[in-house]
């Protein structure tokens, strides 16, 4: 094994070092390089003792090495022509990265985990990670789109579809879920998580956990979870990514912190610190978050790591003085991994060795990233999810996850409108005008899509074109671009419309204006696409035909004029894979939709942060009154509140009747409707 070949061509190590390794070598037994991976022979690295063994064993500079997180350089070339390879390489056999992430393949990771245990000093093996948030490569609901199914166990089946194929691509981490409670919808992170409700956030944390990592974490198709972005991150003042959090700790407690709490209790490793400042403190600083609450207060046992650089960021808030000063004050306050700065890596070993760091705290985080290998396995089988027989693409798991997309895309779907009952749709008979910029668009999966394929996503007018019987009576024009005009689009707009029986008009956001450093002042439709809007609805009118609306978005909107005014009005968010299918289901009624809105839509993007769960006013809002607590433009209303949501079916709400007045002591009591 590599401890012991380093002991024999490294003769620096003292006595006391030799009898260390010696005495770790059975737990490690023999790492196989063999193309069928196996059980290692030997005690396993579990127990706390085994732990301290290896930990004794340890420089510096690998206790360094374990708490440092690296991007794993793209491709699979091992020519030693990269230099970005050349440097991988080198750390890894130095024992001096923790893990790689965001780099998939079985073979390629397999080599890299082989130099690991082969060639390292200590073999320790490393974690490969990466952002899977809806999707490996069968592509999901965006999260807050599939909370508006408002079933949990639908996100714990699509965790658990995403988990299995990401473990057969060589990766056995993932950055998700997002469990931030966002009520600002400018925010652009909103997409990524279950929305405005604690409750609702504390559902689906568990389920996306559970669904993640399995029944058991050594399992080969266990995916670790890490639960970010911890916290408060999603109070971001005015709705700015990045902006410091500023809110009373009831608020924080009561309203933020119960997600992470859910998370925690369903068994999640890891816990990402997020970037903002929160009560003016770096979270990736602040020791009363990381330490005094996560820690002490919760009781959470798995490892911190911080977002992409925020430690280093600490010196940019003004925290820190330098990268050295960054790595301490991080550690410090309870961090455990640093992701792609470096600091740890390279200032770490110096700050102990000054007695700048206690070395207690340095120990306690390599100590929690070994638990957490251990915990995954990988001390007894660092070749888990590593198995090239077992590697995607499997066409029976394809086959399944599809059905499984197609499902979860017609759960999400929300109807905020359905005058007329202009929906339902005919299959036949009917002539349907398709306008939009998104008709053909292959821009269907929104956020935290790292892989997937997107030549295999269905479109709207796919989908129409396999649902419908004739479709010489489908006709589509794109009006114009997502924030651009189109030369003569608007005319050819007005000619579908009015040569069609109904008009599916599919409007709202790209991908790239929802997700991370996409915050928006005005979260109305883009201007282009409301100029096109009111065109189609004027060619529409005169001839009296209905115009139904379908909204991409990765937020809740400010809807104005024809788009608010339209017959039908539906939420897709981004649907993922199976798009354009679901949403023929629900159109021509095979599917009744069901989805309910896990946010509020405003009536005008000056209300933001709006939620339904707000304290009431000691001079509750009476519309047209003076000195209440109203906007002079607006009702301190929503247009389409949380909760929302319209099915084909026609729903009465009466009150209850009891069978009786009083519960009996060892009666029954019946409730109808």
């Amino acid at each position: 094994p590599g401890c012991l070949r380093a002991f024999l061509f490294d003769m620096e190590p003292a006595l006391s070092m030799f009898l260390a390794v010696a005495a770790i070598l059975p737990f490690f037994g023999v790492f196989s390089a063999v193309t069928t991976p196996v059980a290692l022979a030997g005690p396993k690295v579990s127990s706390d003792g085994q732990i301290e063994v290896l930990l004794s064993s340890m420089t510096l500079k690998e206790k360094a090495g374990q708490l440092s997180l690296f991007a794993r350089p793209w491709g699979s070339d091992f020519n030693g022509e990269s230099p970005r390879w050349n440097t991988t390489l080198k750390w890894i056999r130095a024992g001096q990265v923790g893990g790689l992430f965001n780099g998939e393949r079985v073979k390629t990771n397999r080599e890299l985990q082989r130099i690991a245990v082969e060639e390292s000093r200590l073999g320790i093996p490393l974690i490969f990670g990466a952002d899977i948030w809806h999707g490996m490569w069968t592509i999901f609901p965006v999260p807050l789109g599939e909370a508006a199914s408002w079933e949990p166990e639908l996100a714990y089946q699509t965790a658990r579809a995403a988990a299995k194929e990401a473990t057969a691509s060589g990766l056995m981490w993932t950055f998700s879920p997002m469990v931030d409670t966002a009520r600002d919808q400018r925010w652009g992170r909103n997409i990524e998580g279950a929305g405005e409700d604690p409750f609702l956030g504390e559902a689906f944390a568990r389920a996306r956990v559970e669904g993640f990592q399995g029944p058991d974490l050594k399992s080969p198709d266990s995916l670790a979870a890490c639960l970010k972005h911890f916290a408060g991150y999603g109070g971001a003042l005015s709705g700015l990514d990045y902006s410091e959090s500023d809110m009373s700790e009831s608020t924080f407690r009561d309203v933020f912190l119960p997600p992470f709490i859910a998370g925690i209790k369903a068994g999640a490793l890891s816990i990402m610190s997020a970037f903002q400042a929160l009560g003016g403190v770096p979270v990736t600083g602040n020791h009363w978050l990381l330490t005094e609450v996560l820690r002490d207060e919760l009781g959470f046992q798995g490892f911190v790591v911080t977002d992409y650089e925020a430690d280093g960021q600490l010196v940019n808030h003004g925290f820190a003085a330098n990268g050295s000063d960054a790595a301490k004050i991080s550690l410090s306050a309870g961090v455990d991994m640093s992701m792609q700065s470096g600091i740890f890596q390279e200032h770490l070993p110096q700050l102990v060795s000054d007695g700048l760091l206690s070395l207690d705290r340095l120990d306690e985080a390599v100590r929690r990233i070994l638990r957490a290998k251990a915990a995954m396995g990988l001390f007894d089988n660092p070749y888990r999810s590593l198995d090239p027989t077992k590697s995607w693409p499997n066409a029976t798991m394809i086959q399944e996850h599809d059905a499984l997309a197609r499902h979860a895309a017609r759960k999400s779907l929300v109807l905020l409108k359905n005058d007329g009952a202009i929906l339902p749709l005919k299959k036949c008979c009917q002539k349907i005008g398709v306008i939009g910029w998104w008709i053909n668009s292959k821009d269907l999966d929104g956020v935290g899509v790292v892989w997937g394929n997107r030549s295999h996503g269905v479109t709207l007018m796919e989908g129409l074109r396999g649902a419908v019987q004739n479709q010489s009576l489908l006709r589509a024009t794109k009006g114009s671009g997502a924030d651009e005009e189109i030369k003569g689009g608007l005319e050819k707009a007005a000619a579908v419309a009015t040569w069609a029986d109904v008009v599916i008009l599919a409007l709202g956001e790209t991908s790239l204006h929802s997700g991370e450093s996409r915050s928006r002042t005005e979260i109305t439709i883009p201007e282009v696409q409301q100029d096109l809007a009111e065109t189609v609805a004027k060619a529409v009118q005169k001839v009296g035909k209905p115009m139904i609306i379908l909204l991409k978005n990765g937020r809740a909107l400010e809807l104005r004029g024809a788009v608010k005014d339209a017959g039908a009005i539906m939420v897709t968010w981004f649907l993922g894979k199976q798009t354009g299918h679901a949403i023929a289901d629900v159109l021509f009624g095979d599917y009744s939709p069901s989805g309910r809105l896990p946010i509020s839509f405003p009536m005008a993007s000056g209300q933001q942060p709006w939620y339904y769960n707000h304290m009431s006013s000691g001079r509750p809002c009476t519309w047209g009154r003076s000195y209440t607590n109203c906007f002079l433009d607006v009702p301190d209303l929503a247009l389409y509140p949380f909760g929302h949501g319209l099915t084909y079916a026609k729903v009465n709400y009466t009150t209850p009747r009891l069978s009786h007045l009083r519960l009996p002591w060892n009666g029954s009591l019946s409730i109808a409707c």
